[in-house]
């Protein structure tokens, strides 16, 4: 995504790339506290890569955890279901929110920061330079604690 481009007046500047289907997946989290948790992948996310994910998270971080997701297919699959019925709700608790609502989303404010911020203007010529840049990006805002709270306080989450 261009956030500012130059040209001579009268001059569009048109930026010519080959169109792939190549991509990368993401999948990330913040705590309350300012931690920021991401994971990228060359492949999309499906229900067993983010039962991954939880159990990292369990892993990562002590006692109960109360995670808020949007209404992803992959969020309501039975491998996700499964996770908790073997052990994990004891630990982890799933809050769905409604329909799509970006503004109740804590995570949106933070990818929406790393994109205009923190990746603003790059342009990766293939997937391994935008992987080492998302990644550099990711630990740029890990020490941005006040970024990350300001975005559960920004969506009404008392910090």
């Amino acid at each position: 995504m261009a956030v500012r481009t130059w040209a001579p007046r009268g001059q569009t500047p048109v930026l010519r790339v080959k169109l792939t289907r190549d991509h990368l997946s993401a999948i990330s989290g913040i705590t309350l506290d300012g931690r920021l948790f991401m994971q990228v992948r060359p492949t999309s996310y499906d229900a067993e890569a983010v039962v991954g994910f939880l159990r990292v998270l369990l892993r990562k971080i002590k006692g109960s955890i109360v995670l808020i997701w949007d209404g992803s297919p992959v969020h309501r699959a039975h491998q996700i279901k499964d996770f908790l019925k073997r052990g994990a709700a004891k630990r982890l608790h799933l809050e769905q929110l409604p329909g799509y609502a970006p503004d109740l989303n804590p995570d949106e404010g933070i990818w929406n920061y790393l994109k205009r911020v923190e990746l603003g203007n790059v342009c990766c010529s293939d997937l391994d330079q935008l992987y080492r840049k998302l990644t550099q990006a990711k630990e740029r805002l890990r020490h941005k604690k006040e970024i990350m709270k300001s975005c559960s306080r920004q969506c009404g989450y008392l910090v």
